[in-house]
């Protein structure tokens, strides 16, 4: 059962036996929104980018986005640059699978940002989400909709961090950003360490 999460919500990532997941996948999904012309309705493509950011604490270690596409350990691997979207509110144009048992010790904590590396604003986007699954079954654990729209080009979409009883867990961020790559959005994460 997918819970949907608002903004800040947290939800603990254990199985309904009591075992942490082991493999999830980060996926988002968008759809440009059409614009009204003279002759109609257009709809411009947008390049939105997945990252995902390894944190030790408050310090960057590693990042997964679409020039780089597997961290330095193996752990994280994003499966691919999409460069106009179009699935919207059903499945996933970009994903970053993660194996939560190969995280090195040091990572607390895993960052999901969204970039839109053309410069589109969220305006001009509809339908779009991300979603934690359970990569073993493809079961959806938890969804959180961008919605809103707004004139920034970035957001930080979520975290999993590690528990302190050892396990993980996510948090829907949903924050605004000025950004068109992961780099731009490094400031802007910082509070959400």
């Amino acid at each position: 059962m997918s819970v949907s999460l608002t903004k800040g919500q947290q939800v603990s990532l254990r199985k309904s036996s009591g075992e942490t997941l082991s493999l999830v996948r980060m996926g988002l999904g968008w759809r440009a929104a059409p614009k009204r012309g003279l002759f109609g309705s257009r709809t411009r493509q947008i390049d939105l980018d997945a990252s995902a950011l390894l944190y030790a604490e408050h310090t960057p270690k590693d990042v997964v986005f679409f020039q780089q596409l597997v961290s330095k350990d193996g752990s994280v691997r994003h499966t691919g640059d999409n460069l106009v979207g179009g699935v919207g509110s059903g499945g996933d144009d970009e994903s970053i699978v993660v194996d939560l048992t190969r995280i090195p010790a040091q990572i607390t904590q895993v960052v999901f940002t969204v970039s839109s590396y053309t410069g589109q604003t969220f305006a001009e986007v509809q339908n779009a989400h991300c979603r934690l699954v359970d990569e073993a079954n493809g079961q959806e654990l938890a969804r959180y909709e961008l919605t809103g729209g707004g004139v920034h080009t970035g957001q930080i979409m979520a975290k999993v961090f590690r528990e302190p009883n050892g396990g993980w867990g996510m948090q829907a961020i949903g924050a605004p950003a000025k950004a068109r790559t992961f780099q731009d959005l490094l400031p802007a994460i910082e509070p959400f360490l």
